[in-house]
């Protein structure tokens, strides 16, 4: 039997399905093959789910077409991927630390600032550029100031429970770790702007953290509820605020050392290091409610949000995780201090980009410095201090 030679894979499922068929015999017809063919070819499309006009040059072109247009609408501006470490400037910081930073953080396109809570002043600051910057919204990180808040104002205590929905509880500790965000928009609610305003201020966001710093810039906090979901949406995301690394390592310092916001310092010479002398900018009366927070910020590493990070009952560490889009840009943030050890430190990771940019993400680059810094023996040093400091405290 002569066959026509096919070229196209269609052609070949087209013969076969014909054959099987037995639709295509010895005795038949020039035009009862060709009516044949047609038929099995429609047969085989409908079975395999190719169209009729997807030919491999055509198949090409819709692939192209779809692959240019994915680029094309991509709701991301900031690159995932850069060298943040460009354009910074070392002296004066602790280069342990800053070394562990910049190794954790790798090929990120974010930020790490990493402050000791006891005096304020900034260790490390990789991506000053970004550090510096008037701020990000602080998504879920913002979740600290507002359990401050409520606590404060006894609307909570740790083991309240607030319903969900439904008959769904839970309590701060729950909240906190799993980041629940009906939670903490119930407490929005509940605190009102005036209240939450009068506390985040008081915790200095909407100001500068640092004293003197060059380039420093403000954070932004909103004179009114803002108008894309007003509270919930304000005290559960931190829609209408912009927080600074700065911002958020200070208040963390405050939570870390029991109630006392430092100013945060930045000596970029031996000669600054040797006369630095803490400088206290308020005294936050919130001692009594830290004990309430830790356990929440502990479980986010231990069972929730930051389990990245990497729960170490040997070298505990508080934290709270964010993430959130800020226009065109994703965020992932990780606000942190070790529970552990001698020397206590503060970091804050923020990372800007597209997809791979996530609070747990954020989490894990900590929780690296964190196991980076214990291997080399820093959190069971004795902290150093220059006689100035002595004197001062």
């Amino acid at each position: 039997m002569a066959y026509r030679k096919m070229s196209s894979r269609l052609g070949y499922l087209a013969l076969a399905a014909a054959v099987l068929a037995g639709g295509v015999a010895l005795g038949d017809t020039p035009a009862q093959k060709k009516k044949t063919r047609k038929a099995a070819a429609v047969q085989a499309r409908q079975q395999t789910g190719v169209s009729a006009k997807a030919t491999p040059a055509a198949l090409t072109r819709r692939n192209a077409r779809r692959s240019r247009v994915r680029h094309i609408f991509s709701p991301w501006t900031e690159p995932t991927y850069a060298n943040s470490t460009d354009g910074d400037r070392v002296e004066g910081e602790n280069l342990v630390v800053r070394r562990a930073a910049v190794e954790a953080l790798g090929p990120y396109n974010g930020t790490v600032v990493a402050v000791e809570p006891t005096t304020g002043r900034i260790l490390a600051m990789v991506n000053q550029r970004v550090a510096l910057k008037s701020g990000f919204q602080p998504c879920s990180t913002i979740k600290i100031p507002v359990a401050l808040a409520a606590l404060s104002e006894g609307i909570i205590d740790r083991t309240t429970p607030l319903r969900i929905y439904g008959r769904t509880r839970v309590d701060l500790t729950q909240a906190l770790a799993h980041s629940n965000n009906y939670y903490f928009a119930n407490l929005g609610i509940k605190l009102g702007y005036d209240r939450f305003s009068y506390y985040a201020r008081l915790f200095g966001l909407g100001e500068k953290a640092g004293l003197n710093i060059e380039g420093e810039e403000p954070g932004y906090f909103a004179d009114a509820p803002p108008k894309n979901g007003g509270m919930g949406m304000m005290t559960s995301f931190g829609e209408g605020i912009a927080l600074t690394p700065l911002e958020l390592a200070a208040v963390l310092s405050a939570v870390s050392n029991g109630g006392t916001l430092y100013y945060l310092q930045y000596p970029r010479s031996s000669e600054e290091i040797e006369q630095f002398v803490p400088r206290v900018k308020r005294h936050l009366d919130i001692a009594q409610h830290v004990a309430e927070i830790k356990p929440g910020m502990m479980g986010a590493v231990e069972f929730g949000t930051a389990r990245r990070a990497v729960y170490d009952p040997e070298a505990p560490v508080c934290g709270k995780t964010g993430t959130c889009t800020g226009g065109t840009t994703h965020l992932g943030w990780f606000g942190s201090f070790n529970d552990f050890g001698q020397n206590k430190l503060v970091v804050v990771v923020l990372l800007t980009g597209g997809r791979g940019v996530s609070g747990p993400t954020a989490a894990q680059i900590s929780g690296n410095i964190y196991r980076s810094l214990e291997h080399e023996g820093y959190f069971s040093r004795r902290p150093m201090f220059s006689p100035a400091v002595l004197v001062a405290r």
